[in-house]
């Protein structure tokens, strides 16, 4: 039997071991959750809605609990874990309270003699791919969504994380969900295939990296199964010559260190108008030359460890490699010695198309500065990028902002003075090699539901 091995990143002493189901335990939690949901499915809205109000409640009674094994298997700050439960909670929230009127059927009249009623029902068992840096959010934010649809449930989660995975399930029981219609199954990527291929699941989700939603939109299309991806991305900030640079450099230091910098929609390209250039790049690298790296659990420390050790090394590399082909580094970029996966903050400069730092996602505290001649040539910079999932712009004159970010900005969400975080009632997902689909503001809740027809002559 294959075991997984958890591991502390800050400190490399192992944490726990979980066991991987065997075939048929994995094709019998495929069938318990769909027993479970076609029980479900006949609840009402009003009656999911309250279970999902409870998990948030539950949420808030193992805040301290679910706080530290996160940190524990993935080495965000202790403060940020926390911060992750309270979203998680508000997430159940904002859900239980609006999701009854987001799926109540709509009645149209279609003419004189014929109505029609549009019903937004559920489809089963609906399987879920995350991952580890966000390991409560992420389940929280599809997971939800689908129960207070109808849908049954199922999470394979990283690895690194299954502990949380775990846990989650637990909170999920203690709120009187009933049994087997969440799940987190600890199996292997054959194995997944295998769940993605079974009859009995109806959509597919992940979080992950462009290259494992290739894989995943592959086996879901040859199993006809709809996907939503929320992909990877190398978000660009725009720092424009009207900006407030104190307000830019606060912003823009916590868009690309928060959570250790392992956020999907983390600032990464940071493109400044030549006019304040040389003034932002000043304050920009003395404000992450001067955080530390410590114990997550301390509060003391600006930035955690990376969550393993060949995410750090990957990390390093792209950093060389970028410098290689003429970037130059400001300040970190060196791989501190001692025990845990620690990377200083590091910025580089002359960033140009070419180097990972310009063209590839890099996921951790690495910041690429880039300088542009104007606000044309900063969009143009922004969207020259394979990826779309979020970016930022950062000026005193928000109308202009919001025209170029409804305009002009090719990606799902942007960020004006502000560094991204998820908002409960907003929608979430990108665009272009970002992925497909949205969650969260009531459009997570019918991606994974049959939006019914129904005609009735008068």
């Amino acid at each position: 039997m294959t075991t997984i091995i958890t591991t502390n990143p800050a400190t490399e002493q192992t944490l726990e071991r979980y066991d991987m189901l065997t075939d048929f335990e994995v094709a019998k939690a495929v069938e318990d959750c769909h027993n479970a949901f076609l029980k479900w499915k006949l609840e009402t809205p009003e009656a999911r809605s309250k279970i999902i109000g409870q998990i948030g409640e539950e949420l808030k009674k193992h805040k301290s609990k679910l706080a530290r094994l996160m940190t524990q298997e993935m080495g965000k700050l202790l403060s940020q874990s926390e911060d992750e439960v309270d979203l998680c909670a508000g997430i159940c929230q904002w859900t239980a309270e609006n999701g009854p009127s987001e799926l109540t059927s709509e009645a149209r009249e279609i003419d004189g003699e014929t109505r029609g009623i549009i019903a937004y029902s559920p489809i089963g068992v609906i399987y879920g791919i995350q991952p580890w840096n966000y390991p409560s959010y992420q389940v929280v934010r599809y997971s939800i969504a689908n129960l207070m649809a109808g849908n049954g449930v199922l999470l394979k989660h990283a690895e690194i994380v299954t502990g949380t995975g775990k846990l989650l399930e637990d909170i999920y029981l203690a709120a009187g969900l009933p049994q087997g219609l969440f799940q987190s199954i600890v199996i292997s990527h054959d194995q997944s295939e295998a769940v993605i291929g079974n009859d009995r699941v109806r959509g597919v989700t992940l979080t992950g990296s462009s290259a494992a939603g290739r894989i995943v939109a592959q086996q879901s299309a040859k199993a006809l199964k709809k996907t939503v991806l929320e992909l990877g991305s190398n978000d660009a900030f725009i720092v424009l010559e009207d900006a407030d640079i104190d307000q830019a450099v606060e912003v823009c230091v916590l868009g690309r260190t928060y959570n250790n910098g392992e956020t999907c929609i983390a600032a990464k390209r940071f493109v400044v108008v030549d006019s304040i250039y040389d003034a932002f790049k000043d304050k920009f690298v003395k404000a992450m030359s001067a955080l530390k790296t410590g114990d997550p659990t301390q509060g003391d420390a600006d930035m955690g460890p990376m969550a393993r050790k060949d995410l750090r090394d990957d990390l390093h590399m792209q950093v060389q490699q970028s410098i290689a082909k003429g970037a130059t580094c400001l300040t970190g970029g060196k791989i501190p010695e001692g025990l845990g996966f620690f990377y200083p903050a590091t910025v580089l400069e002359n960033v140009l198309p070419g180097q990972p730092a310009y063209d590839d996602e890099l996921f951790g505290p690495v910041a690429a500065l880039i300088k542009a001649k104007d606000a044309n040539d900063a969009m143009r910079i922004a969207n020259d990028s394979r990826f779309g999932l979020g970016g930022g712009i950062l000026t005193t004159d928000t109308e202009k902002a919001v025209e170029l970010a409804s305009q002009h900005f090719e990606t799902g969400m942007v960020f004006i003075n502000r560094f991204g975080l998820a908002v409960p009632n907003m929608p979430f997902g990108g665009v272009k090699d970002s992925g497909y689909g949205r969650e969260h503001g009531g459009f997570g809740l019918k991606e994974f539901v049959n939006t019914k027809s129904i005609v009735i002559q008068k």
